[in-house]
């Protein structure tokens, strides 16, 4: 590992049994709950116009076959509740969240449209001057959008984007069991006012942003992933219960192995985090290594955390064993469980 990502490693602080408690009551994971509304009410694989492809539902973004690449399109909500407290870094997380989208599959971003409504309350200003940086700092225009206003209307904020992937794709379908799962996590940052956000992104360089996700691109064009998602609002193992599910896999996790600051005690706390930069890439172990290095010459930690099985169950290990976290048989998480089939 780079010296400028210092990790702790071994068993975790925190017990199985509470850090199974925490990952289940997370509000994290009640936020990916919700997304069965929309599994129960359209088609999983729609086909395109005309008899076109189909399109899997369940990725982080829409993948369009367009000649010898991919369309990538994708959107992005932030709370209502982060807008006030916290207006610039939500701008700027909506399109940071939007990129990291685009990444995760392998591609790179070319626009993005913001529909933003306000109200007399509102920092309206602030919001678009942290949409506006994150723009300059990823280099990805802002070319349209609509801008409401109500004088006591809703404060909202939503960001679509659309990349390509010219040549290899990511998805969150490919990962099958056998596969080595690595937690690929930008350490050089801080939570951000205290919330579960880990920012190593603000206070980067535009340059040193841009080259960290050309790694995704890289992979993607070696063919050494079979599975990416970015790690979200669920945290590292939410993320990969949402791989599981996609994949029709089922995993066991150690926590204990999962790159973290050397500051950061808490493994509980750590693991839901949302961090500015953090992947998960299935692949065959013999490419752990390989993949891995790419990433920690860029000074980001990668580690393996997990392995894919033929079970639906996903499962902590610990000192005295595994516990099972959760089926996805009895429980689903999102409900889009990938393969074209709920």
């Amino acid at each position: 590992m780079s010296e400028t990502n210092p990790v702790v490693s071994g068993a975790p602080a925190a017990s199985t049994a509470d850090l199974v408690s925490a990952f289940a009551s997370s509000f994290g994971i009640g936020l990916k709950r919700r997304i069965q509304l929309a599994a129960r009410h359209f088609d999983h694989a729609p086909a395109l116009p005309g008899g076109g492809p189909r399109v899997l539902l369940g990725d982080d973004t829409a993948a369009i076959p367009d000649g010898d690449g991919h369309i990538l399109f994708a959107a992005e909500g932030m709370l209502s509740s982060f807008l006030e407290e916290d207006p610039w870094f939500a701008g700027w997380c909506s399109v940071m969240t939007n990129v990291s989208d685009i990444a995760a599959m392998g591609g790179r971003p070319l626009a993005i449209v913001d529909v933003y409504w306000h109200n007399d309350a509102s920092d309206a200003a602030t919001v678009m001057d942290g949409i506006r940086a994150g723009s300059e700092a990823f280099d990805v225009p802002v070319v349209g959008g609509h801008t409401g206003y109500l004088p006591r209307g809703p404060h909202a904020l939503a960001v679509a984007i659309i990349g390509r992937a010219a040549h290899g794709l990511l998805t969150s379908f490919g990962g099958r069991p056998g596969h080595t799962v690595l937690a690929a996590i930008d350490l050089r940052g801080t939570y951000r006012r205290g919330k579960p956000y880990w920012d190593a992104a603000t206070s980067a360089s535009p340059e040193r942003l841009r080259g960290d996700l050309a790694v995704l691109v890289d992979l993607a064009e070696r063919g050494w992933v079979a599975a990416c998602k970015d790690v979200s609002m669920g945290g590292v193992i939410g993320t990969l219960l949402m791989m599981m599910e996609a994949s029709r896999c089922g995993a066991v996790i150690d926590p204990g192995c999962v790159p973290r600051p050397e500051a950061e005690s808490d493994l509980a706390r750590w693991l839901q985090v949302f961090p500015s930069f953090g992947y998960l890439l299935a692949v065959e172990p013999g490419r752990a290594a390989s993949v891995a290095a790419l990433f920690e010459r860029r000074g980001i930690a990668c580690a393996p955390v997990a392995t894919l099985d033929a079970t639906s169950d996903l499962r902590l290990a610990g000192p005295g064993g595994s516990a099972r976290v959760w089926d996805l048989t009895e429980t689903p998480l999102t409900g889009f469980s990938g393969r074209g089939t709920p």
